[in-house]
């Protein structure tokens, strides 16, 4: 009896962490160390913040760590993009955590978990995360993150570091999600934060640390919710956003914000088919932008400028512009970088330069640039590998390559699944126009529909 009784009230034993080689596997020749570096670059790319370490790479691969937390499984979605927890040698969360879950709130799905990657999220914005969905969930989610912003209307509320920092955030939201998904689904569920984000400006502040961080973080929020209108092909929506952040960048005398907000009005005017303001507002913003020492900022801001060139059908001009944004392009990036230029990379570069080569009839040379654009895109750009497959399908079908241009108009479609983006639908039913003639073109045409339709 008595050793029946010290069994039963001894403790169930633990089963033995189970190395995961998958995930050593996937870390290849880097040590713990410089792999947690990717980790922790990776995060900030996509507005996350972990403290990976070498300690942490170990305890996941040692079994430790069953199933990471919320924001690092989004880190590691990044990282390695289409991969499903499983496929990174992680187990089910519901499997860790079992049906009681988190409720002496001690334990993670990651075990222990520390400070400064607690992240409160409501149920909503996890499922969605949670989610390879389309842009409906994508916008779930943008609306349940963007409801953390503080409402300050009923009187005279102060505005301190967690306004700033709500703020802040939101833009990462919206950016991420407009990266992955596009912007069509998104732009509605933008208006209400944008609008809190204006009323903080006229909260109390005691600090000009925090009223400077509110002005940076509203000017930026328009430009977001503009670039979701213009690639939404809500022009006129656009306009009047950029010009809020034009003015709030006045304002506070920030010339970083000043010139973001020109750059996306360059753009704006360039594809709303008026070149020479276009050529003016990437002039201006190159104007703010030289007291940011950043090469990679000009070199973007070069190249708004030769689009407008372009659209002019000055090639000796676009030509030139061109030449100094590759220059200015390879001198590097530095920290003084803007963060939202996360996505002007070598594959930008190069379908920017298509996009210019296209504007002046000069097929072949654009199709080559926009070729390269999709060939070095990083999967996390999913709307702009959409973009410039279409861009290539549109410069292959106007260089009389009607089977390439089908090829790549069937890719573009394809991304559409998950992509929504006017401007991407608005390529294609344009390619889908200058392919009517030819039969190899046949099965594009039949899945797409007639372009009056699309």
């Amino acid at each position: 009896m008595a050793s029946s009784r010290a069994s039963s009230s001894s403790p169930t034993p633990q089963p033995q962490p189970r190395p995961n080689t998958v995930f050593r596997q996937l870390r290849g020749t880097l040590s713990p160390g410089e792999f947690a570096a990717a980790v922790r670059r990776a995060a900030r790319e996509i507005g996350e913040q972990v403290s990976c370490d070498a300690r942490y790479v170990g305890r996941v691969e040692s079994g430790e760590i069953r199933c990471p937390n919320y924001a690092y499984e989004r880190v590691f979605r990044h990282m390695f993009p289409g991969r499903e927890l499983a496929d990174l040698g992680f187990a089910p969360r519901d499997v860790v955590r079992g049906r009681r879950g988190r409720a002496d709130g001690a334990q993670d799905a990651s075990g222990p978990f520390d400070r400064s990657d607690r992240h409160k999220e409501s149920d909503v914005l996890r499922r969605a995360f949670m989610t390879n969905g389309t842009a409906t969930v994508a916008a779930v989610s943008l609306g349940a993150s963007l409801g953390g912003v503080p409402d300050t209307r009923g009187g005279g509320r102060r505005a301190g570091e967690a306004e700033a920092a709500a703020v802040e955030q939101a833009v990462r939201r919206i950016r991420l999600l407009d990266d992955r998904y596009g912007a069509d689904g998104i732009y509605r569920r933008a208006a209400r934060p944008l609008r809190i984000a204006y009323e903080l400006l006229d909260a109390n502040t005691r600090r000009q640390s925090v009223a400077d961080r509110l002005h940076a973080g509203a000017g930026e929020l328009a430009i977001s919710v503009g670039w979701l209108a213009h690639d939404s092909g809500r022009f006129a929506d656009a306009r009047s956003h950029y010009a809020e952040a034009l003015a709030t960048a006045r304002v506070a005398g920030d010339p970083a914000l000043e010139a973001h907000a020109f750059c996306n009005t360059a753009f704006l005017a360039r594809d709303a088919g008026r070149p020479r303001e276009a050529v003016r507002a990437a002039q201006a913003a190159q104007q703010a932008g030289r007291q940011l020492a950043s090469s990679r900022l000009m070199s973007l801001l070069t190249l708004r400028e030769a689009g407008g060139w372009a659209g002019l059908g000055d090639r000796r001009a676009c030509e030139a512009a061109l030449a100094r944004a590759r220059t200015l392009f390879e001198r590097g990036g530095t920290g003084a970088d803007p963060e939202w230029m996360s996505f002007f990379g070598v594959a930008e570069l190069e379908g920017l330069e298509a996009q210019c080569w296209s504007a002046l009839g000069v097929w072949r040379r654009a199709a080559d640039h926009a070729r390269r654009a999709v060939e070095l895109q990083d999967p996390h750009f999913a709307r702009n590998i959409a973009l410039f497959t279409a861009q290539l399908a549109s410069d292959l079908a106007h260089d009389a390559r009607p089977d390439e241009a089908a090829v790549a108009a069937n890719r573009s479609l394809d991304l559409l699944a998950e992509v929504r983006s006017t401007r991407v639908r608005a390529m294609l039913s344009a390619t889908a126009r200058t392919l009517r003639p030819y039969r190899a073109a046949t099965p594009f045409l039949d899945r797409y529909g007639s372009p009056h339709s699309a």
